[in-house]
């Protein structure tokens, strides 16, 4: 069947793009971001190879992230890293153009969801539906968002954290804060600076956080050796770093969120709230995979908390999910 239109789901994270084809599943998942020439504004190179470029580019090479906190900072690179992604997908021989929806994050202004729409229609859309990142990441993880009783999504991506109680297939309290994976990383960019006179760049510090980093006690402590350069005598350094000292330097962003859990659950409905306390807290996205965040988050509400099955493709899972659902509503509806 040439003539077959082709249904694709799209989490266009700040970290990472992760793109789910009806059928197949989770097929691209590379991070977002793009390198190019600032002479002849001819793209480099998109994705992981991009992103191996980032802190190591000569003058007139910039390896950007056109995405900050979930919205889009650079409209023309944004449309063709999009572009780019959605053929490495599905493949240049398709005949008519696909049926894509794609996530923002819950706060996002009308402004914001347009430019991402637009974008879309240009990567050569044939219509574009867009969702809520919450919903998207429930409907990823497996729950049954139609029915009639409480569910609470946290969120938690490169750069923002998005948290709601879902009932009836909408979010009934939500939230989105900017703190998320990439605050994790400054975080631990500070505290090396400061305790160690060391500099380190964003991806050394994105390193420290998959291998070690921890935002509660672990049951023994894990170490790895860091390289950067000595603030003191300018030179490149090696030391080793522990998961505790990781615990200090992420345990204010952790907190941050933490407390904007709270300050959900002060909103939620007394009904929802109780259903929340019955089913747990569940976390999703890449900073769901931070070890210790359940206990922390289970010490300071009370409320057992659990990551979801595969954190990083929940979204674009629930994502593409959710085109299937609006195209399952197309054919009843006839």
């Amino acid at each position: 069947m040439f003539g077959m239109s082709m249904d694709i789901g799209i989490d266009l994270g700040t970290a990472n793009v992760l793109v789910y084809v009806k059928g197949k599943g989770v097929v691209l998942k590379e991070p977002s971001v793009v390198a190019f020439d600032r002479d002849t504004n001819k793209i480099k190179a998109i994705g992981e190879e991009a992103r191996l470029m980032i802190g190591r580019t000569p003058g007139n090479i910039v390896a950007v992230r056109p995405l900050r906190q979930g919205v889009i900072a650079d409209y023309t690179v944004t449309e063709k890293m999009i572009k780019y992604f959605v053929q490495k997908a599905i493949g240049r021989r398709t005949y008519r153009k696909p049926r894509i929806s794609v996530c923002v994050p819950s706060g996002v202004t009308e402004v914001e969801k347009r430019a991402v729409e637009d974008a879309t229609y240009a990567a050569g859309a044939r219509e574009v539906a867009i969702i809520e990142e919450p919903i998207a990441a429930a409907i990823g993880a497996g729950i049954d968002i139609s029915k009639p009783c409480g569910n609470m999504i946290v969120d938690i991506g490169g750069g923002t954290t998005d948290i709601a109680v879902i009932s009836l297939g909408g979010s009934v309290v939500s939230t989105s804060t900017k703190i998320a994976g990439d605050n994790f990383d400054e975080a631990l960019v500070r505290y090396m600076r400061k305790k160690h006179n060391l500099l380190i760049g964003e991806r050394t510090a994105e390193d420290i956080k998959i291998k070690i980093g921890s935002c509660y006690p672990l049951a023994e402590a894990e170490t790895m050796d860091v390289r950067g350069r000595n603030l003191v005598t300018g030179l490149p350094k090696t030391i080793t770093v522990s998961s505790e000292e990781t615990e200090e330097a992420l345990h204010e962003p952790t907190v941050q969120i933490v407390e904007s859990v709270h300050s959900v659950l002060e909103k939620t409905p007394p009904e929802l709230a109780a259903d929340v306390a019955d089913r747990g807290i569940i976390l999703t996205g890449g900073g769901a995979l931070l070890r210790g965040l359940e206990q922390l988050m289970e010490e300071r509400t009370g409320i057992n908390a659990m990551t979801a099955e595969e954190p990083m493709t929940c979204v674009a899972i629930g994502t593409g999910k959710y085109v299937e659902l609006l195209s399952g509503d197309r054919v009843t509806a006839d």
